[in-house]
């Protein structure tokens, strides 16, 4: 029986969270920051072995040099990578209670049209900025996108990425890569690829996603590699019928054969599912349109918003219910998000203890979106909360003018909060 793994390098491990083929992933304590992280350790075995020891250490340092220059709310953060005797491993930004889209992709756990539209945007959104950043992922698919407790996206494992930086050395594979189910015809054909190649590979994961089957099913793998050169997709109407016209044109259009005739960057797909999305609400949700227009506009928070600026807000932020006793935020994790409470009752905790509470209207988190720290304190919801959550990926979703004027109300509220801070602080001072 072999000794469980207590630490890897500077790290204290706490636990086991996953395994594959090639090696496991564990939580562990960064005793310098002082944060939970995931470790990803390459099996030692691989790692000794000539033939494919240097590949192994070259894929865990290609991901942490592509991964590394990127710094986006929707792809998982690296913050180092080492190898320490036999074990060569990557530290990773640890997501609570993650899910990858691979449980959304059978017939039996499919989403609603909307809800696959949105995660779709915001990997679109995530891969412009990657794209734009000179790195080509090359890996789109189901098992490397995580979804987080706040359904959050987060595009994760860069090992084969293409780094097309000048200010990079050469250390990306070439060749036949990627998951060959996922993969698009240029990379089976092994010819140039370009940032379409991903925009291909999340039309695959889309169509799967709204459908439950794969867009190029086959008995082998051979077979869906012709499919993927050769042969066109079924057409979404033939699993279900309630797709709009829109969004099968952006998907045949992300899954076209020519490169050259799909979305050439991440940012114009993102464009068009924001059109759908909103033709989404229009036909589907009136109703719930509505109450969340009524919702807004009831909170004191927003006086001052146009209908226009609160409707941009609906289609921009995200929307989140907790039932009693549930975590919305933990003290020490990273969440880099801003909420507004629509309804019901929270409460303030540090080391276990109440020290606010918080009712509809009132905001909380807001250091944690302007330091991008971790928290230092948990949020707990005590009866059904229904709320708001704000990023910087959230507000990119906006128009620019209800963008500057959401910016002014948060810099005023803050302000409210140091003041009352430091008036606490004051009176506490006269007392002693």
């Amino acid at each position: 029986m072999s000794t469980p793994l207590e630490k890897i390098g500077k790290y204290r491990i706490i636990e086991e969270i996953g395994r594959g083929n090639m090696g496991a992933v564990y939580s562990a304590h960064d005793p310098f920051a002082d944060r939970k992280v995931a470790i990803k350790l390459a099996h030692p075995q691989y790692v000794k072995e000539e033939e494919t020891g240097e590949r192994f250490k070259k894929l865990f340092f290609n991901e942490a040099q592509a991964a590394g220059v990127l710094n986006h709310p929707s792809i998982l953060k690296i913050f180092d990578a080492d190898i320490d005797g036999d074990n060569c491993y990557l530290v990773m930004e640890y997501i609570h209670n993650a899910k990858t889209l691979g449980g959304y992709c059978k017939p039996d756990t499919l989403l609603s049209v909307r809800e696959v539209v949105g995660i779709v945007y915001k990997v679109a959104k995530a891969l412009d900025y990657a794209h734009r950043q000179g790195i080509i992922h090359r890996d789109i698919k189901p098992e490397n996108i995580l979804q987080t407790s706040t359904a959050d996206i987060k595009i994760a494992d860069f090992s084969i990425a293409m780094i097309i930086r000048e200010d990079f050395l050469e250390t990306q594979f070439h060749g036949f890569l990627g998951s060959p189910l996922y993969m698009s015809p240029e990379q089976i054909n092994e010819w140039q690829i370009s940032t379409n190649t991903d925009i291909f590979s999340l039309g695959i994961i889309m169509y799967e996603m709204l459908t439950g089957h794969h867009p190029f099913k086959a008995n082998s793998l051979s077979a869906i590699s012709k499919k993927i050169t050769s042969e066109k997709t079924p057409p979404l109407s033939e699993f279900r019928n309630d797709v709009p016209e829109g969004l099968e044109y952006a998907l045949k259009r992300m899954l076209k054969k020519n490169p050259d005739k799909r979305y050439n960057m991440g940012l114009d797909l993102a464009a068009d599912l924001a059109l759908i999305y909103e033709d989404l609400d229009d036909v589907e949700n009136q109703d719930s349109l509505r109450d969340k227009f009524e919702s807004i506009q009831n909170l004191g928070f927003f006086d001052g918003f146009s209908d226009a600026d609160i409707w941009e807000l609906i289609r921009a932020c995200d929307w989140h219910k907790y039932p009693s006793n549930s975590h919305i935020i933990r003290e020490g994790e990273e969440d880099h998000s801003f909420y507004i409470i629509l309804s019901g009752v929270v409460t303030v905790e540090k080391n276990g203890q109440q020290i606010d509470s918080l009712q509809e209207g009132n905001c909380f988190g807001e250091m944690g979106y302007l330091a991008k720290a971790k928290r230092s304190a948990s949020v707990v919801a005590k009866s059904d909360v229904s709320l708001i959550q704000v990023n910087a990926s959230t507000l990119d979703r906006a128009a620019e003018k209800t963008q500057l004027r959401f910016l002014k109300v948060f810099v005023k509220t803050l302000i409210g909060r140091l003041a009352d801070t430091t008036s606490i602080l004051t009176q506490d001072s006269n007392q002693n």
